[in-house]
Formats: C-alpha cells, structure tokens, sequence
C-alpha cells in the first residue's frame, strides 16, 4: 500500500487517516470543554503510555475499563477523520483526548477555556528511532530507504507533524500556565510511580496508595505489550500492517545508541544545539546524557 501525504500550512501529513478540512475545523470550530483534558505528543513520544496511564487515573484504577477498551476508543484521538471523528463527536463530558498537533493548529478555544493539557516529550534520537520501526509497520508514514535518508527527513522537518523542534519549542511556551503539564518520557521511566502522582494531583484527583499501586502496575510496559486493547493490534490493516505490527517495540531509553553511527550522533547533536539553543531549558535527557 503507497503512502501519500498532503500539505497543510507546509506540513506533511497522511492522507490516509487525516484531511485538511478537519484541520482546519479543529482549529476554527472545535470548542474545547473547561473539563477538558488533551494528552499531547510528538510521535512516538510514550504517548500510549501516558494514555494508559490516564485511563487508569480516570477510573480510579480500575483497570477493566482498559481490558475491555481500545485505547483509541477510551481516548479518543483529535485530529484523525472518518471514524476517529465520529468517536470524538460521541465523546461524553468529561472528554479525554489525544493528538500529535502543533500547537498552531490547536483548537483556538483553548486559550480561553480552563481545559488541561499534558504534554509528554521524549529524546529525539530515541524519538527518531521509534519512528524509523513504526516506518515499516505502518501505512501512515512513507518506507525510508535507509536510517540516514529518514534520519535528515526528521532534521529538517519532512516528516508527518513536522519538526519535532518547532512541535517541542511551540508547545512549551504553555510551560508557566496552570492548566499546563510538561512531562519527559524519562520522568516516566525514572519514577513512574512519583510521574502518576504527579499527573493525579494535576488533574484534581487525589489518589491512595493501593490506587497508584494498581496504575503503576498495569501501566507497566509487560502489562500493556500483553493487552491487545493497549498494544495497538486492534488497528485496522489499512493503518498497520498486521504481519508486522510490533507497536510496543522496546519501551527503553537509549536505543538510539544501537542505531547511530558516532558521526550521525554528533551532526544530530549540533543541530540540537542549534534548534534548542533559546529555550535555554535543561530536558531530562540531556542530563542522563551527561552522565553516559
């Protein structure tokens, strides 16, 4: 099956689940509800993750609710047409989504609403890693012909949902506002007990000890990799390819160091530098990375 893309203000885009009609809808029309919450990412970025994290959170730990659920149908994603759209029409207050939008292409309605974002990010390389295996399984992002073409595809920003700097630099400009959360895949995995409280207490819901229990233990990567309405093998064949579908690869940090050659870790780093160098902002991972 071909991959096409189409452009939308000078993004790429699969034309295979997402429209520029819905875009802009979203943008313009879309009213985000002040009980609202949007777990946003970049791809590849523990965005199932902290779906998951999130159902478990909703239902009190009450983890049924994700035996029986698709991920995608419990929280819904945004910015996807056809019957992703309809699950989103359908969704009853209080609303949970997901989306890999810019924040330019957000809903308008959020700036005056007091509906809550949580914003994961993750180390690029591992991010571009992730991406370069979710290539070969799936419909939505074009087959790279090798890890080098794809890696300056993500550089310069060709890829679908475009630069992963402008998504990262766009949404934390968000950082100082209350109803903001900024997280790091590597919070997640270096205290994801301390991470749910966290993103409990952020949300309003105070949770005992036996509750956490329950959501660090069926949140975990085992527990998810094991849970076909978690592990993405419910996607429709037209998305991924069924023979291939290995969603939840790894769920490590630092795979990019079996993939990188020394030379493609340091050009990537000195255009790191560079995109980042005016948020002066010290991510997590820059300090795991200081310690290698």
């Amino acid at each position: 099956m071909d991959t096409d893309y189409f452009k939308h203000k000078g993004i790429n885009f699969a034309s295979l689940i997402y429209t520029q009609e819905r875009f802009e809808f979203l943008e313009n029309e879309f009213q985000v509800l002040d009980d609202d919450v949007y777990i946003v990412t970049y791809p590849k970025s523990g965005t199932n993750w902290v779906m998951e994290i999130m159902s478990l959170i909703h239902r009190n730990g009450d983890f049924t609710w994700c035996q029986e659920v698709p991920n995608f149908v419990r929280i819904p994603w945004l910015d996807v047409s056809g019957e992703g759209q309809k699950l989103v029409d359908e969704c009853k207050s209080p609303r949970l989504f997901s989306t890999h939008l810019p924040v330019q292409f957000f809903p308008k309605s959020l700036l005056s609403s007091k509906a809550k974002v949580i914003y994961t990010a993750r180390n690029p390389k591992d991010v571009l890693v992730s991406l370069y295996h979710f290539a070969h399984m799936t419909y939505v992002i074009k087959k790279p012909n090798s890890f080098e073409e794809f890696m300056e595809d993500f550089l310069q920003g060709r890829l679908p949902f475009g630069s992963w700097f402008d998504h990262i630099k766009g949404w934390i400009q968000m950082k100082d506002k209350c109803n903001f959360l900024f997280l790091t895949y590597e919070d997640l995995k270096k205290d994801i007990r301390g991470a749910v409280k966290t993103i409990s207490t952020f949300l309003g819901k105070e949770l005992n000890e036996q509750t956490i229990d329950l959501v660090v233990e069926h949140s975990s990567f085992s527990s998810m990799k094991a849970n076909k309405m978690s592990n993405n093998s419910l996607a429709p064949e037209t998305v991924m390819n069924p023979k291939k579908n290995n969603f939840l690869r790894k769920g490590i940090i630092g795979d990019w160091k079996n993939h990188f050659m020394e030379k493609q870790s340091e050009h990537m780093d000195t255009i790191y530098r560079e995109k980042m160098k005016d948020l002066n902002i010290k991510f997590t991972w820059d300090e795991i990375e200081d310690h290698l």
